[in-house]
């Protein structure tokens, strides 16, 4: 039986998409592809989530997006990590480590 997919907690997803920006720069469909892989297809972003997110990140100042040639020839909006989204994505980490330990010690794992 396969495992259910896993609900994000409010939060989140921004991080999900800061890390998954930190490499390189990435349209929309390819960040949920690559959190889907990397998490082993536990977590999937729908779109409706994910756009309202990347434009919410944009406002912010964390990333930045352009236009480009997407990998089938398509022009598609790509997103990057700013400086400012690379000194948040060392914030949003840290408190994720924090409140993922907290949860864990009362789950007692």
């Amino acid at each position: 039986m396969a495992k259910p997919k896993a609900d994000l907690l409010q939060g989140t997803l921004d991080l999900l998409i800061l890390k998954t920006l930190e490499l390189e720069p990435m349209h929309g469909w390819g960040v949920t592809q690559r959190i889907q892989q990397v998490s082993g297809s536990v977590l999937q972003v729908n779109q409706g989530s994910l756009y309202p997110a990347l434009h919410r990140l944009e406002e912010r100042g964390w990333i930045r997006a352009f236009w480009d040639t997407s990998e089938n020839n398509r022009e598609a909006r790509f997103y990057e990590l700013t400086a400012r989204g690379r000194k948040q994505l060392v914030e949003e980490k840290e408190n994720w480590l924090r409140l993922s330990g907290a949860v864990a010690r009362i789950v007692g794992t």
